[in-house]
């Protein structure tokens, strides 16, 4: 048989009843604050905030990809009429789609901001060495 539970304190039933009533109040808010948190993860739920910076990402990773696409053709295309002309097939188109391939790497790599455009920082660190001297 079960033996009855016994109370960790005093025996008054009205300390229990308010006992479970502030636990019950704990829960129900924890509920409250743990349904909000659902809601704005929702995927139905996005701010117009987040749908434009979504949109945004996409384009750029688009406009990233196109552009590395195009790198690849353009070299094998001006790869393939040396080719024709020269009588070189396949070296032309070869080489030069390696330099498509390796131009368009660096295409993306400067849209993407990973290679500086301009050589500040180089100008920067070497003014920082005269001033060593």
């Amino acid at each position: 048989m079960r033996k009855p539970a016994q109370n960790k304190g005093s025996d008054d039933p009205v300390s229990d009843d308010s006992e479970r009533d502030d636990q019950a109040d704990s829960l129900e808010e924890r509920r409250r604050v743990l349904e909000a948190k659902l809601a704005s993860h929702k995927p139905g739920s996005k701010t117009e905030e987040t749908e434009g910076t979504s949109k945004t990402s996409y384009a750029k990773a688009f406009q990233l990809s196109t552009e590395f696409i195009a790198a690849i053709f353009v070299g094998t295309l001006l790869g393939y009429l040396l080719d024709r002309f020269l009588g070189t097939t396949p070296w032309g188109m070869i080489v030069f789609l390696l330099l498509g391939f390796v131009a368009g790497v660096l295409n993306v790599m400067r849209s993407a901001g990973v290679i500086a455009e301009n050589q500040a920082v180089v100008t920067r660190d070497k003014g920082n060495n005269d001033a060593d001297s």
